[in-house]
């Protein structure tokens, strides 16, 4: 299955404006919102469990410990009520809602961070968080305590060393003694005093742990905290963030108002839907205009060259049919196929042919209106003057008392008449098919103006008597749905049709694009903007105008 990438991004250069729109709003908000922040600052600190780093001697059992002792403070200073005291130290009601207390990836550092908009605040906060979780430490002696321990540390030293030093002399001693005897009791001596140190190393080890300066269970400051300093605002991340979210959003509504909007648009689409051509596409006509017949009023425009493409076509789809009944319909009200039948009769009578428009339309017609001509007598009116038996040329006579000449040379119309009170039993009838049968010899085209297929079956009625179906649908309007209902009810009566005419295509839409790309280079308006003036900006093109007028004349 061949991909369509322009089809993917339909969507998004069809709402291209307020995606641009959105995403320029979004950027412009975050970019205030940033600036109206108020600036916030950080001060941060980290602590060590344990002394082992001012230790020589350390083993594997160390670095456990003071890695689980880690984890657990960290979850002793998340408690409320380690914050509680916090705040009690330093006189505050509550702390920064910016506090982070987390263990350094599996260490026994911890790391203190806190977020606030007073510099001094955030510093007080972090150093007095560091000091209250020191005084979770069994090593948290008061300073009397402290004094007395260091007192009896420094008499233990002084101790050791005396006993260090008789070691040394004991053992000089013994080796310039010669009598066994002497040996003998020095040796004593030296053991005695070996124990002493032993002992004496011990005890101070033991006072040692209950210190800052030996004990495994501690805290120190590694990092004191600072000042807090000023948290950068990356403004211009912010910006482009909020303007990448007001796209997403913005492009997925493009394509959500897409998905929802099922109305026919492209030309693909309808080969999608109903596997029939489009024939031709027809700019869209502003109502408010005199005259809908713009064949007539502005017969350079690319409007009415859309027209000559669609009679070529059709001169083409009924080359080889005997039946020159072309029936227009539609499968609503409003799409505009009284329109496209008019201004088709009337580029196909400027080539020459003879051609005749019966408004078909029994129940509202509209083709007296567009052509300007009074409905006083028409297909109703002969209808009821009509006999089956009679022959051509009392059914001629009857056509030309009843068709009115329009100012184009070769077109006539048939208007409706008076509206009848069963339109449906009628154009069914016997009569309707003989007419139908004298008009088709008697003229090279005759177009069929017919009531829409999903309002009434007259549709349905006359497409089985045309030799050519037309389906008018009108771009960004006509449904999908709707538009597959009438080409299944024209296939169940056996209609032939022909192709699709793509009506009211706006500018800049996909089928406007499709249809008039390769029209504007070859056609260019006066300064005065006067449409009736368009002329060819060279002669290249005045010979490719010709050229084409001979085609299709």
């Amino acid at each position: 299955m061949e991909i369509n990438i322009k089809e993917y991004l339909a969507p998004l250069l069809k709402w291209w404006w307020m995606i641009a729109i959105t995403t320029i709003i979004a950027a412009v908000a975050s970019f205030f919102a940033t600036r109206q922040q108020v600036p916030v600052f950080r001060s941060y600190t980290r602590l060590a469990i344990g002394s082992y780093l001012e230790s020589t001697d350390v083993s594997s059992a160390d670095f456990s410990t003071t890695r689980q002792l880690a984890t657990a403070y960290v979850e002793i200073a998340n408690q409320p009520g380690f914050s509680r005291d916090t705040a009690q130290a330093l006189g505050l009601e509550v702390l920064p809602r910016g506090i982070e207390i987390r263990q350094v990836n599996d260490t026994n550092f911890v790391d203190i961070t806190v977020t606030d908009t007073d510099p001094i605040r955030a510093m007080a906060v972090a150093a007095e968080l560091a000091h209250q979780l020191s005084l979770r430490t069994p090593t948290s002696l008061e300073s009397a305590d402290t004094e007395f321990v260091e007192g009896l540390l420094t008499d233990y030293r002084s101790k050791i060393e005396e006993t260090q030093a008789q070691i040394t002399a004991k053992e000089a001693e013994i080796g310039e003694l010669i009598s066994a005897r002497d040996i003998s009791v020095a040796t004593n001596e030296l053991i005695t005093l070996e124990s002493n140190l032993q002992e004496l190393t011990g005890r101070y080890t033991e006072l040692l742990s209950l210190t800052q300066e030996g004990a495994t269970n501690t805290v120190q400051i590694v990092d004191p905290a600072t000042e807090g300093t000023l948290v950068r605002n990356n403004s211009i991340i912010s910006v482009i963030t909020a303007a990448g979210i007001g796209f997403v959003l913005s492009a997925s509504a493009a394509y959500l108002l897409e998905y929802l909007d099922d109305s026919v648009k492209t030309p693909d689409q309808i080969t999608r839907l109903s596997k029939l051509p489009t024939l031709a596409g027809i700019a869209f006509i502003n109502s408010e205009d005199e005259s809908k017949l713009v064949t007539m009023s502005d017969p350079r425009s690319p409007t009415s060259e859309a027209y000559r493409v669609l009679r070529t076509a059709i001169q083409f789809s009924v080359v080889d049919k005997k039946n020159s009944l072309l029936l227009m319909t539609s499968g609503v009200s409003g799409e505009g196929k009284s329109t496209t039948a008019g201004n088709l009769a009337v580029v196909l009578a400027q080539a020459g042919h003879n051609v005749l428009v019966v408004d078909g339309d029994l129940r509202r017609p509209s083709q007296h209106t567009i052509f300007t001509l009074p409905n006083k007598r028409g297909v109703t009116s002969l209808l009821l003057k009509l006999n089956v038996e009679d022959s051509d040329a009392d059914v001629r006579n009857l056509v030309e008392d009843t068709v009115q000449p329009t100012q184009v040379e070769g077109l006539h119309i048939m208007t409706c008449g008076p509206i009848p009170p069963n339109p449906s039993e009628l154009l069914g009838s016997t009569k309707m098919r003989r007419l139908l049968e004298v008009l088709d010899r008697q003229y090279d085209f005759v177009i069929v103006d017919s009531p829409p297929v999903l309002s009434v079956t007259d549709a349905a009625v006359l497409s089985a008597m045309a030799g050519t179906t037309l389906i008018v649908v009108r771009a960004n309007k006509s449904r999908k749905d709707q538009f597959k209902q009438v080409v299944e009810r024209l296939t169940d009566v056996n209609a032939k049709v022909a192709g699709v005419v793509l009506n009211s295509l706006k500018a800049g839409s996909d089928g406007h694009n499709f249809y008039y790309y390769y029209q504007s280079p070859y056609y260019t308006y006066g300064d005065d903007g006067d449409k009736g003036e368009s002329q060819p900006k060279s002669k290249l093109r005045k010979r490719f105008l010709r050229g084409q007028e001979a085609v299709q004349s």
